[in-house]
């Protein structure tokens, strides 16, 4: 049996990225994935998948730390077919009293990063003339929400990157999409009150918060010939509340 395609995930340790790392296994892919820390799910899942996993440690936020993983997943692994750019951080407050190094670093992680890591990536994709890139974005990046105005920048950030970016890569025959998911059920929503959640069901037409494999799905149909025409687009996955 063929070796399936690479895929390099960043933030693969907990939350959303380790549930889209486990659905990338399953469906047969070979997956790499980093964050600032391992994490037992992942030592687990590596027990369980063996060499189609391959776990690193590196931070967004620290430019030096990327290319080394390019370059060992390229050398070690094999040839990088997709790039997911999942790794990110929010923090809520007023952007009038929020601290400037709690802006930039939320800017290094979920913006300046990803574009540092693409850049990476689709420069081993451009020689092939083939490749997907993944930007996970939000829907706050679209709409704002009060109290996340620096997070809702790096987000809106991501999905101008993501139009250029399949403007000036279509030509190779690379895509690169975006996600923007709405309020999900992860640590980032562990924070929400009792009553800011109770809010959030009642304004979203399906009544629930999303999860982690609803997004899963999209990655995986992005990742697929099904979806060899589509480039630039974000898809909005929030159960309707931006409707």
């Amino acid at each position: 049996m063929s070796e399936g395609p690479i895929v390099l995930l960043s933030g693969g340790s907990r939350g959303l990225g380790l549930v889209l790392a486990r659905h990338l296994l399953a469906s047969g892919f070979r997956v790499a994935t980093f964050s600032r820390k391992p994490s037992d799910a992942l030592d687990s899942a590596r027990a369980e998948h063996g060499e189609k996993l391959r776990v690193m440690v590196g931070d967004m936020a620290d430019a030096d730390s990327l290319r080394p993983i390019v370059s060992e997943v390229e050398r070690d692994f094999g040839p990088i077919e997709a790039l997911v750019n999942n790794a990110g951080i929010a923090h809520a407050g007023l952007l009038a009293t929020m601290p400037p190094a709690e802006i930039e670093r939320m800017i290094a992680i979920n913006l300046t990063g990803a574009l540092l890591l693409a850049r990476l990536v689709v420069r081993k994709m451009i020689v092939r003339s083939r490749g997907s890139v993944i930007n996970i974005s939000s829907i706050i990046g679209q709409r704002g929400y009060s109290g996340l105005a620096a997070y809702s920048a790096t987000k809106a950030g991501l999905d101008g990157m993501t139009r250029a970016l399949a403007r000036e890569l279509g030509e190779r025959q690379i895509r690169v999409n975006a996600i923007a998911p709405g309020y999900l059920e992860t640590e980032l929503t562990d924070e929400l009150t009792e009553t800011q959640r109770e809010q959030i069901v009642r304004r979203t037409p399906l009544g629930r918060l999303g999860t982690a494999e609803d997004i899963a799905g999209t990655v995986l149909f992005l990742l697929s010939p099904a979806s060899a025409f589509i480039t630039g687009q974000t898809f909005v996955i929030d159960g309707g509340i931006t409707c």
